[in-house]
């Protein structure tokens, strides 16, 4: 009788686990989205110190997957050089998602609205005419070029190929964004100076720990963005790497990174979210505000002072 009992309870123990699993699976790949409180936004003190945002000539925003910010921060098993980067770049240790799925924490990124189907491909709530970072450079004369790794093809609109997935390119979705500023990551500069004013890079399902691990993703930002960075150190470039939502369905704290010579390294603790960065980001080159960005705060931590010219020789 004893073991009959016993062997009752492992199998709706089991079941139990399975259930939560499945629930949990089913939350974060739903067609809807889910919006996460997070803590309030505000603007920032003032630091001692605080320098004024800065102009550079070249910004890089790198995305990465579902990963929360104790998984990468202090992780230096699994994610070596981002711990190492940490080291050299502004980590915003008050960094958070927006939703969760996926897919509209980069609309929130790329244009301050989130759509209303979650992952979905045929998106719902966002006009494809609406403004966006990409249509907002654009119409000043500057250039704008999102990057996505896998993708076939220039100006691939559809929806999945291999591992390269729609939902994680949000320029895709826009009618003011031409097939021209749609790219693959083999079309990605090799020589820096030769980069757009403003770009994204999205690796693919594998390379942004999406369905690989931490320390595959960590090993392919070694490769492919540590040789950005180091030229960005020199060379007027600001290189952000942030992750779309956190793997807890709950708090959606995320890791952000700043990095290059505009950045002062260290820990900040201002609140931001994607709206936030969105904000920092248009600010940067006195653009107008999409979406919710408007009611957003650019970040205000972490910025170097202006460097002074080098003198004239004579």
């Amino acid at each position: 009788m004893h073991r009959r009992i016993v062997l009752r309870s492992l199998v709706l123990g089991l079941a139990l686990v399975l259930l939560a699993g499945g629930a949990i699976g089913w939350y974060f790949r739903s067609t809807h989205t889910r919006v996460i409180t997070v803590p309030e936004t505000a603007a920032a003190s003032p630091a001692p110190g605080a320098v004024p945002l800065p102009h550079p000539a070249h910004v890089v925003v790198v995305i990465e997957e579902n990963k929360s910010f104790e998984q990468i921060v202090g992780n230096t098993e699994d994610a070596p050089y981002l711990n190492e980067l940490a080291g050299r770049a502004a980590v915003y240790t008050r960094s958070y998602g927006i939703t969760h799925p996926s897919q509209p924490n980069y609309f929130a990124l790329f244009a301050g609205r989130i759509n209303s189907d979650g992952d979905s491909c045929a998106v719902r709530g966002i006009p494809v005419g609406a403004d966006n970072l990409g249509a907002q450079l654009r119409r000043t004369n500057r250039t704008f070029v999102g990057y996505a790794e896998g993708m076939p093809t220039p100006g691939f609109r559809a929806c999945i190929a291999g591992d390269y997935a729609r939902k994680h390119a949000p320029w895709t979705h826009f009618t003011n964004i031409p097939d021209a500023a749609i790219q693959p990551f083999t079309a990605f500069p090799r020589d820096y100076a030769k980069l757009p004013a403003l770009s994204f890079v999205v690796p693919d399902l594998q390379d942004d720990m999406h369905s690989a691990s931490i320390s595959h993703g960590d090993a392919w930002l070694r490769r492919n963005i540590d040789p950005l960075i180091r030229w960005a150190q020199n060379h007027d470039t600001l290189v952000i790497v942030t992750w779309d939502e956190s793997s807890a369905a709950l708090s959606n704290h995320i890791p952000t990174l700043f990095a290059g010579a505009v950045v002062r390294p260290g820990r900040y603790d201002q609140v931001i979210t994607h709206y936030d960065v969105l904000r920092t980001l248009e600010d940067l080159y006195g653009l107008p505000h999409a979406g919710a960005a408007a009611s957003a705060h650019p970040v205000t931590q972490g910025w170097s002072a202006p460097r002074a010219p080098a003198p004239r020789r004579v």
